[in-house]
């Protein structure tokens, strides 16, 4: 605050209405059949193009609001030419400068997500946002307002850039840990065919086969409720090594149209995502488009096939899409038929010891990046919050 006011240096500082001191221009409705290709974003409803097109309506610099649908009121900036469509645009006088009002929008972001109206799809319109106060400090000297703004946007956009390079450093060093992982998982589990013994999953296990999920239909609210953790394939593909969280429980009906598996079964997937893989830290049930394995402990580990198993994953994905143009499936009788080389115990552990490693500087980072991220956002609407938080004239009086 005392910064803030030392670049105001006792000027004042005047709210006005934002329909005042913008053009506040609706967009102009089009529909995918009539887009044309190019690469002219086109800005709707959403948090992102919906479209591109050949044309633009909106040539750089410019404020958008989203009019319509789950993300109406998302506030956006664009440097370069757009199409506006079932959305608005807010162009400032010469006496605003468009970053400072794109940040002075940003801070009322909730405010104006809550101004959404309509029974149907909802609606967030021009005449919602023109009332919507900006303060202008330093109304009567322009060169000193714009300075003003100006300061208080380098300081903003600064705050931006480094959350976008943090953003992509990370990044960069994830993708490179994966590639790390990949190789050396890779390296680890490649052998010679008479190297190792080269074993079925069914010859491994103690219990292997299709999850089950008997009821019709599989939506009813019976089965669901309990206490009894149910795993989906969704819940497999997001899932790290080992799966810790569950979403969705079976009742005490649910189970008995169903199969419970044991803590440490190796969950894959064989439909829509095929071979996702990940191992059960809970007992749990799951449907008949996963499969389950329980390792035979004198034989070899849940940890060690995983890692096979995500070492030939594209071949599996390869061969899933052979089987059908529409769904990539894969059936149970390929994984039964489906040798994987089988080291001795010892070694087999050694190699899942080295993974478990990288798997968790891997996680760590993966699970680091967003936090990070979070963190740095919080600081930027903190400043924000702070640099935009002028006195307005009846809290002067209060003063």
């Amino acid at each position: 605050m005392g910064f803030l006011e030392k670049l105001l240096d006792g000027a004042a500082v005047s709210w006005k209405p934002l329909g005042e001191v913008a053009q506040i221009k609706r967009g102009t409705s089009i529909t995918k059949k009539d887009i044309k290709p190019g690469d002219v974003p086109v800005i709707a409803g959403g948090r992102g193009p919906a479209y591109y097109h050949n044309q633009s309506n909106r040539t750089g610099q410019t404020i958008v609001v989203a009019g319509s649908g789950a993300y109406a009121g998302f506030v956006s900036w664009w440097e370069k030419p757009i199409f506006v469509s079932d959305a608005f645009s807010v162009k400032p006088s010469p006496g605003l400068v468009p970053r400072y009002c794109f940040h002075w929008l940003l801070s009322l972001q909730g405010r104006i997500h809550g101004l959404k109206s309509g029974g149907g799809v909802p609606h967030v319109y021009p005449r919602d946002v023109a009332p919507l106060d900006i303060p202008i400090p330093c109304p009567n000297d322009r060169e000193k307002s714009l300075a003003i703004q100006g300061e208080i946007v380098r300081i903003l956009d600064s705050f931006t850039e480094m959350t976008a390079e943090l953003t992509a450093e990370l990044t960069a060093e994830l993708e490179a840990r994966k590639k790390q992982y990949n190789h050396y998982r890779d390296q680890l589990l490649t052998f010679e065919k008479d190297e190792v013994e080269w074993k079925t999953l069914v010859e491994m296990a103690l219990d292997f086969g299709r999850g089950k999920s008997k009821h019709r239909p599989r939506n009813d609210a019976k089965l669901y409720g309990g206490k009894i953790p149910f795993i989906q394939t969704g819940d497999i593909r997001g899932a790290p090594h080992v799966i810790s969280q569950y979403t969705q429980t079976y009742s005490e009906f649910g189970l008995k149209q169903s199969k419970l598996w044991p803590k440490g079964t190796l969950c894959i997937t064989i439909a829509a995502n095929i071979a996702e893989t990940t191992i059960l830290d809970f007992d749990a049930c799951f449907p008949d488009s996963v499969i389950g394995f329980v390792a035979d402990p004198t034989k070899t580990s849940s940890g060690y096939v995983e890692y096979m198993l995500q070492s030939i994953k594209r071949k599996l994905e390869e061969k899933g899409r052979e089987k059908s143009s529409a769904q990539s499936n894969i059936n149970l009788a390929t994984f039964q038929q489906l040798k994987l080389p089988f080291p001795p115990l010892e070694e087999q552990a050694r190699i899942v010891s080295i993974l478990d490693k990288f798997d968790t500087l891997a996680n760590s980072l993966s699970e680091g990046l967003p936090r990070e991220i979070e963190l740095r956002q919080r600081q930027y609407e903190y400043y924000r919050d702070l640099l935009l938080s002028f006195p307005k004239p009846t809290e002067a009086v209060e003063a």
